[in-house]
C-alpha cells in the first residue's frame, strides 16, 4: 500500500529536522535563534511552547516541551508536526572535536499533519531546505548557517505517534498508537527502521532497511528491503524504490491465516474457501509506479497446496482495473460445497431427500461481480471444485461493472467438451444466461448435477441457449427461457422397462436400453416443452412430445412406443404417460389408445367381409365407398316395387 509507504518516508524526513535542536541552549534567546535557523534552512518555522533546558546526565543533549512546526503555505493553517515533548542526546566526545553526532532522538507522542497536493507534493517535503537566508536576515544568518557542522543521527525514537495523511484523492487516512525506532549509525550507509502501528485497527509491524538513506531523502532511487507483519501473514520486498512509492524488485508473501492478514489493511469480513487461499504463499519480480499501477512477472502463488504459475496487471483504484493469466496442475477446491438440487450443500443432488426440497429461496450474493473490472485467463490440466470435475481446460473471465461473462474455450466437463460462455450480470438485479456447444457429454452426470434428474444415460451431443432472471435459484429456474437439441447414441432410461411395459403393461422399474435419441426443444418461464423426441430401440421406435418443468420440477410427458409389426404390418402402439414430480415420477401406460388402433383394424376387417358376402347374395358390387345399410334399404325397396309390379301385372 503507497501510502503506508510514503507516510513512513514522511516520518523519517521530518524526524531529521528536529536534529537540529542540539543547538539549543538553555534560554529564549538561544532557541529563538535555533528556530530562526531552522527556517532558514527548511522554510518552516519551529515553536517552542515550554520550557528548552540543557541534560547532562543520563545523556548530554537538549529536553523540550511542547514543539511544534509549520505547514507549507498550502497545506492549511495547521502545524506539520506537533510532540508533546523532544529530547535528544548527543556524543560529547565528538562535540569536542566539532562534531555534532546525534546518539539519540525521542519525541513523545508526536502527531504529523500530512497532506499531498494536486501535483502529488507532500507538505513534508521542505523546499526551503538549502535556500538562501530570508529577506532581512543579513550576513547574520547566513553566518549562523556556515558555522553549524554537519550532522548524523545514530537512533530515533517515536513514542505514541499519530498520523492522518489526506491525499488529494480519496479518502483520509489516520494512524494512531505508532511507535517507530530508526537506527542510522553511519551517515552515509543504511538505514533501519522498526515501525509498529495500528492502521486499520490491527497491528501491523514494519521491518525495513535503507541504502544510501541520505540520498534516498533527497529523492534519488536507493536498495530497499521491507518486511510488513501483521497477524496471519507477513510480506517481503526486496529491490529498489523512492520516496515517490516507486519500486522495482522481487516480493514475497506468506500467510496461515489470509482472513486475519487482509484485515490488517482494512479487509475485513473475506472469508475464503479453502482451496483459494486459506493459506497462501507468493512470489513474483514486481514493478510499481506512482499512478498506482502494480505489475507481477515469474509469478509462484501456491493457494492451499494448489499451484498457479504466470503474471498479473492491476490499476489501484476506487474499483481495481486487472489482468491476469495463471497456469496451473491439478486443482482441488474443497471448501466450496456441492451445490445439491435444492441449491443448497449437503446430500448429493440426485437424491430424493435433495429433490423432494425444491429449488433455493435464499438470496443470491452476487457483490463479488462489482469488486473489480479486468480479464483473467486460467488454464489447468484438472479442476475439481463445488462437485464439478473439470479436466484439461482453458477458462476466460472477465468482468466489467457488476457484469461477468466466463468463456469456455473449451472446457472438459462431464467427460465430455463443453464451450461458449455463460453471463451473470447484477447491475440491476440479478441474472444469468448462456450460448453452450457440448460433445461427449455424459447425460447422467451432467443431468444430475445441473438439475437434479439422474434417470437418463448416455453420452450427448447438443446445443443450449438459456436466460434466467431472479434473486434466488428458485426465481432463476421459473423464469427460465432458452432453446436448444439433442442427439444421444447408445444409452439408457433408468426408473422404467418398456419392454417389460409393453409386454405385461407394467414398466415401474428396471431400465429401458436405446440406440438413439434425438429431439430439441424451446423453454419458456421454466418449462421445457419438446414435441419431436425420436429414440429408436432393438424392435421399438418411440416418439415423445410433452413438458419437462424445469421450474415446477415436474413433468408431463406421453411417450409413444410401438413394437415392430409382423411381415411389414403397422405392429403395437402403447402410448406411455409420465406425470408426477422428478423425485417419484408416475409411469402409466394408456391401453385403451393402444388397443383403438387394433379394434379399428378389426372392424375394418368385418366391413369388408360383409360387403363381400352381401355383394354375393345380393348379385351386385358394393363398392367400399357405398354405406351398406343404404344398399340393403334400396335392394330391399327395389324387391318390393318388383313383387308388386308381377302381382298387379299378372305375372
Amino acid at each position: 500500500m503507497r501510502w503506508i509507504f510514503r507516510i513512513l518516508s514522511a516520518l523519517v524526513a521530518t524526524a531529521l529536522l528536529l536534529v537540529a535542536l542540539v543547538f539549543v541552549l538553555p534560554g529564549e534567546k538561544i532557541a529563538g535563534l535555533a528556530a530562526d535557523q531552522i527556517e532558514a534552512q527548511t522554510g518552516r518555522r519551529l515553536t517552542f511552547l515550554g520550557d528548552v533546558r540543557f541534560t547532562l546526565w543520563p545523556i548530554l543533549g537538549v529536553k523540550s516541551e511542547a514543539v511544534t512546526l509549520s505547514n507549507a503555505d498550502w497545506a492549511g493553517p495547521e502545524p506539520m508536526l506537533t510532540a508533546e515533548r523532544l529530547s535528544i542526546g548527543i556524543s560529547a566526545s565528538d562535540l569536542l572535536l566539532g562534531k555534532v553526532r546525534v546518539t539519540e532522538v525521542s519525541a513523545l507522542l508526536p502527531h504529523l499533519n500530512l497532506s499531498e497536493r494536486e501535483d502529488g507534493l507532500g507538505n513534508w517535503v521542505l523546499e526551503g531546505r538549502g535556500a538562501a537566508a530570508p529577506a532581512g536576515s543579513g550576513g547574520q544568518s547566513q553566518r549562523q548557517q556556515a558555522d553549524i557542522p554537519a550532522i548524523s543521527i545514530e537512533k530515533l525514537t517515536l513514542a505514541g505517534a499519530s498520523v492522518r495523511y489526506r491525499p488529494h484523492q480519496g479518502a483520509p487516512v489516520e494512524l494512531s498508537a505508532m511507535d517507530l525506532v530508526l537506527n542510522w549509525p553511519d551517515p552515509s550507509g543504511t538505514v533501519n527502521v522498526d515501525l509498529n502501528f495500528l492502521p486499520l485497527g490491527a497491528p501491523m509491524r514494519v521491518q525495513a532497511e535503507v541504502g544510501t538513506f541520505t540520498s534516498f531523502l533527497s529523492g534519488n532511487v536507493a536498495s530497499v528491503g521491507a518486511t510488513v507483519s501483521a497477524d496471519g501473514g507477513m510480506l517481503r520486498f526486496d529491490g529498489r524504490a523512492d520516496l515517490t512509492g516507486a519500486a522495482t524488485g522481487r516480493i514475497t508473501a506468506k500467510a496461515t491465516d489470509t482472513s486475519a492478514f487482509l484485515a490488517a489493511f482494512g479487509q475485513a469480513g473475506i472469508t475464503l474457501p479453502r482451496g483459494l487461499g486459506q493459506a497462501l504463499s507468493l512470489g513474483a519480480d514486481a514493478t510499481y509506479t506512482t499512478d498506482g499501477r502494480l505489475a507481477l512477472r515469474d509469478m509462484a502463488l501456491d493457494l492451499d497446496g494448489n499451484r498457479l504459475e504466470g503474471g498479473l496487471d492491476v490499476v489501484l483504484s476506487d474499483v481495481p482495473q486487472f489482468t491476469a493469466q495463471l497456469n496451473g496442475t491439478h486443482l482441488q477446491v474443497p471448501g466450496l460445497a456441492p451445490v445439491a438440487a435444492g441449491g443448497g450443500s449437503g446430500a448429493p443432488s440426485g437424491s430424493a431427500a435433495a429433490s423432494s426440497a425444491g429449488w433455493s429461496k435464499e438470496a443470491i450474493d452476487a457483490a463479488a461481480l462489482g469488486l473489480a473490472n479486468g480479464t483473467a485467463v486460467l488454464s489447468f490440466k484438472s479442476l475439481n471444485a463445488a462437485g464439478y470435475e473439470l479436466g484439461a481446460s482453458k477458462l476466460s473471465l472477465t468482468l466489467d461493472r457488476a457484469r461477468g461473462v466466463l468463456k469456455l474455450q473449451p472446457a472438459v466437463l462431464f467427460d465430455g467438451l463443453v464451450q461458449g460462455q455463460v453471463v451473470a450480470n447484477n447491475r440491476n438485479g440479478f441474472s444469468t444466461g448462456g450460448k453452450l456447444s457440448f460433445s461427449g457429454i455424459r447425460l447422467e452426470k451432467a443431468l444430475d448435477q445441473v438439475a437434479g434428474y439422474d434417470r437418463m444415460n448416455g453420452e450427448a451431443l447438443g446445443e443450449l441457449e438459456f436466460l434466467a432472471s431472479g434473486n434466488t435459484v428458485d426465481e432463476l429456474m421459473h423464469s427460465l427461457s432458452g432453446k436448444g437439441w439433442l442427439e444421444v447414441n447408445k444409452g439408457f432410461f433408468s426408473g422404467f422397462d418398456l419392454e417389460g411395459l409393453m409386454r405385461s403393461g407394467k414398466g415401474n422399474g428396471g431400465s429401458t436400453v436405446f440406440d438413439q435419441l434425438t429431439g430439441s426443444y424451446d423453454i419458456a418461464q421454466g418449462n421445457l416443452r419438446n414435441d419431436d423426441l425420436l429414440v429408436t430401440l432393438k424392435g421399438l421406435r418411440a416418439e415423445g412430445a410433452g413438458r419437462i418443468g424445469l421450474g415446477a420440477r415436474d413433468l408431463d410427458y406421453l411417450f409413444s412406443p410401438t413394437i415392430a409389426g409382423v411381415n411389414g404390418g403397422n405392429g403395437l402402439t402403447i402410448p406411455v404417460s409420465i406425470t408426477g414430480p422428478w423425485a417419484d415420477p408416475k409411469i402409466r401406460p394408456d391401453l385403451k389408445n393402444a388397443l383403438q388402433p387394433q379394434i379399428d383394424e378389426v372392424e375394418a376387417e368385418a366391413k369388408e367381409r360383409l360387403r363381400e358376402k352381401l355383394s354375393e347374395e345380393l348379385e351386385t358390387e358394393i363398392t367400399p365407398e357405398q354405406d351398406l345399410n343404404e344398399v340393403i334399404r334400396d335392394r330391399i325397396e327395389q324387391e318390393a316395387k318388383d313383387q308388386l309390379q308381377r302381382l298387379l301385372l299378372g305375372d
